[in-house]
């Protein structure tokens, strides 16, 4: 295999591009972050080198090592994607290993300009378009509560009204005696800024023993 030069560059490229992704999500404390990101974007960029110097029996590239790069890096998105109490978490964790294993992938093939352009595009959608989101209220989950207080009919009817009150909808509701307290659980949807509301004003009830969601 012949050394070239250009290898240290794009490997390099790839580094620093899948080092600036890594950076936001370390940052927010993400599952998969700076060290993970960087090393999948230079593992994808070196795969394509040296898929793009192999060539099979036939004498034809088998280009198709760097494109199992790609359902490869599905099972370790795969991996970061949970469910916790009723919500889907970790989807734009997973999606930002697949856009570093393919800013890695053009890095590896020279296309610099490409990948830099792509990852630019990442940084405005994870930085700018969170507050989008806020702004425009359009970002909506479901969430299971578990709210355990004394028992109180009153305050029963005091935490429904309190999901209404937050346009919030309630989808089922159930309550559950355990010796002197009471158990709450309620499937809730709507936007995530106002789940956000709800939950401070329970944590703030003196009369709530628990709070689970």
């Amino acid at each position: 295999m012949n050394f070239n030069p250009e290898d240290f560059l794009r490997l390099l490229v790839a580094l620093v591009l899948g080092g600036i992704i890594g950076a936001e999500r370390e940052r927010l404390k993400k599952a998969v972050g700076l060290r993970t990101l960087i090393l999948i974007s230079v593992g994808s960029a070196l795969f394509t080198i040296i898929s793009s110097r192999m060539v099979g029996p036939d004498g034809e590239n088998p280009g198709r090592i760097a494109a199992n790069i790609v359902s490869g890096i599905g099972f370790l998105g795969a991996g970061v994607i949970l469910e916790e109490r009723g919500r889907v978490v970790g989807l734009t964790t997973a999606a930002t290993i697949w856009v570093a294993a393919a800013l890695g992938m053009a890095a590896g093939a020279g296309e610099y300009i490409l990948a830099s352009f792509t990852a630019a595009l990442v940084m405005i959608v994870l930085l700018l378009f969170t507050r989008f989101e806020e702004y425009l209220e359009i970002s909506s989950e479901n969430r299971t509560y578990e709210i355990t207080a004394k028992i109180n009919w009153e305050k029963y009817k005091e935490l429904k009204t309190l999901f209404k009150e937050h346009s919030l909808t309630i989808n089922s509701y159930k309550q559950e005696k355990k010796g002197m307290y009471m158990v709450c659980t309620f499937e809730i949807s709507g936007q995530t800024k106002k789940h956000d509301k709800v939950v401070q004003k329970l944590l703030s009830d003196k009369d709530i023993k628990e709070v689970w969601f």
